[in-house]
């Protein structure tokens, strides 16, 4: 009995000490199907996270041996994925259309005013009316008489005596009241290089291109720090809610990035930014001379460069005319001078060159231009934005100066109703070529664009691997051979997305060392029927090992 007691007395104190040995994790996820989305597409089962950071990876029983908690958390099975990375989108835009009239998904102009009636109502004391959204695309034909644009026409009997200016869903263009024109001082006689006024008559019809939307906008009251900083919090709360832990801002000015770093430092916003600085001379001086810079949760080394429109606007710039329209090709939004300019600029300076391209004429004059400068293979990661339409024969660019294609798969699935009209049978074939581009560096970055495109990641995941929309149109996907593979979308909204923001050494992937960015999902996205993508829910979202959303 006595020799018994003394066994189990030893056996307890080497137990202790095995335990006293292993170091101590904030907590251990265990029984799970965790997808790393590292190079190997290597699956574990369970993780240890210790200050914010991934410390083991592997099978529950490796990281239990490896590791002691307080805080053991079983999965039961559920599929864990890391932090979903929109490498592309408008933060603060999306935190400003929050406060405005959501026009998105309006059928018709009559609709879109109903809608801003009731936004009136419930803004009585608004000096503006301002709204987002609206596709005339998805209108009856006679809704928009010229030039395939809508006029001000049911806007001015509507809301006679307080200014309208609404931006169109893929925000190059603005449709404003008379009211609004003439706070702007528009007329027949305005013009602006790289934008339209659109006219009848001679006269403005409301509607603004591009450029020339500037002039509106320089009108509109803009909010204040208190206000943008509860429109950041209401963008962060809607990206948490959808397994965002990391998002891009395409184009800010100095004073929202001066924001979002302050609200980082004092705790008022968590998510992770990407930031990208509006191009301007303000901003070139002063970002040239103080250089790249990285915090926790936010990176500031990429100009966001614009060369053309969009297509749905008729703005973005082609090798040829549109088929649907052939007195225009589109706009350049700055001369080929003016880009090659602020390229040589960035090229000699450690800043990332991120270039708005939709049509295939400004896909070539970007490509060219950046393979001016770069030469051959290289790490710079310089992006091509959208490589919307390329021609066939610049498709190799991208590989032979290590171009990366910034791409939106929903943006495929938006347009594939009317892309072939306005491109024609044959063009449309070099249109949303995912997998095409994809092959020519082995990755590819994808995005949202929000608030032009829905915010959920996972809209973008099963756009990409089925190239159909929301109602699983069309049977067997729009031009599926540019599909791609479930492990190389789910690398493209994760460590490639990572890699195209020089952010691939922190995250993007789950692996020891890394910071702690994951999301539990409802189901595993990566077996699923594709019909069901789309319907998976987030259960939780973690950021730098804090649990920021959770399921009710």
């Amino acid at each position: 009995m006595q020799r018994t007691h003394y066994l189990l007395c030893l056996l307890a104190g080497l137990l202790l000490t095995a335990c006293a040995t292993r170091p101590e994790a904030d907590y251990i996820l265990t029984n799970a199907t965790v997808y790393t989305a590292d190079s190997l597409h290597t699956k574990a089962q369970a993780f240890a996270v210790k200050d914010g950071h991934f410390v083991a990876v592997g099978t529950t029983d490796a990281v239990m041996k490896a590791y002691a908690s307080d805080s053991v958390i079983d999965l039961k099975g559920q599929p864990v994925y890391p932090g979903f990375y929109d490498p592309h989108a408008h933060f603060l835009g999306l935190g400003q259309m929050l406060d405005q009239a959501d026009l998105v998904g309006a059928t018709s102009y009559s609709d879109v005013v109903a809608r801003l009636k009731t936004y009136q109502q419930q803004h009585p004391d608004a000096l503006w009316i301002i709204g987002r959204g609206w596709d005339q695309n998805d209108w009856p034909a006679t809704d928009s008489p010229v030039r395939g644009f809508p006029t001000n026409k049911l806007l001015d009997e509507a809301f006679p005596n307080i200014p309208v200016a609404l931006t169109r869903i893929d925000g190059h263009a603005i449709l404003a009241n008379t009211k609004a024109l003439r706070l702007a001082r528009v007329t027949g006689g305005t013009v602006l290089a790289g934008g339209e006024v659109i006219l009848a008559n001679g006269q403005p019809t409301g509607v603004l291109v591009d450029n020339a939307m500037q002039v509106v906008k320089r009108v509109i009251p803009q909010p204040d720090e208190l206000a943008k900083t509860r429109m950041l919090q209401n963008a962060e709360a809607m990206c948490l809610k959808l397994g965002l832990t990391t998002v891009s801002d395409a184009g800010l000015n100095r004073d929202d990035i001066d924001l979002v770093e302050k609200l980082h430092k004092n705790g008022k916003l968590r998510i992770r930014d990407y930031a990208m600085i509006s191009l301007g001379e303000p901003n070139l001086e002063h970002y040239l001379k103080r250089g790249p810079y990285q915090t926790d949760r936010l990176t500031v080394r990429s100009f966001k460069l614009y060369a053309d429109g969009a297509l749905g606007s008729r703005g973005a710039c082609l090798r040829q005319p549109y088929t649907d329209q052939p007195t225009t090709s589109g706009l350049l939004l700055l001369a080929p001078a003016e880009l090659d300019r602020v390229i040589g600029l960035l090229a000699k300076s450690g800043f990332q060159a991120n270039t708005h391209c939709i049509g295939d004429s400004a896909n070539h004059l970007i490509l060219g231009l950046y393979g001016k400068y770069l030469t051959k293979k290289n790490d710079r990661r310089w992006r091509i934005e959208h490589a919307q339409v390329v021609s066939p024969e610049d498709v190799p660019l991208f590989g032979r100066y290590s171009i990366i294609p910034s791409v939106q798969p929903t943006h495929a699935t938006s347009d594939m109703y009317w892309a072939e009209k306005r491109l024609g049978s044959i063009r449309v074939k070099g249109a949303y070529a995912f997998n095409d581009l994809l092959t020519q560096n082995k990755l590819i970055s994808f995005g949202s664009d929000f608030p032009v495109e829905y915010v959920n990641p996972l809209f973008g995941f099963h756009a990409a691997v089925a190239r159909q929309d929301a109602k699983n149109f069309p049977k067997g996907g729009f031009q599926p051979e540019n599909a791609v593979s479930r492990q190389d979308a789910l690398a493209a909204m994760t460590r490639w997305a990572a890699y195209s923001c020089f952010e691939d050494h922190m995250r993007g992937s789950i692996a020891p060392g890394k910071q702690a960015d994951f999301v539990i999902l409802d189901r595993d996205i990566m077996t699923v029927p594709n019909e069901q993508l789309r319907a998976t829910q987030v259960r939780q979202t973690w950021i730098g090992g804090q649990r920021l959303y959770s399921a009710k």
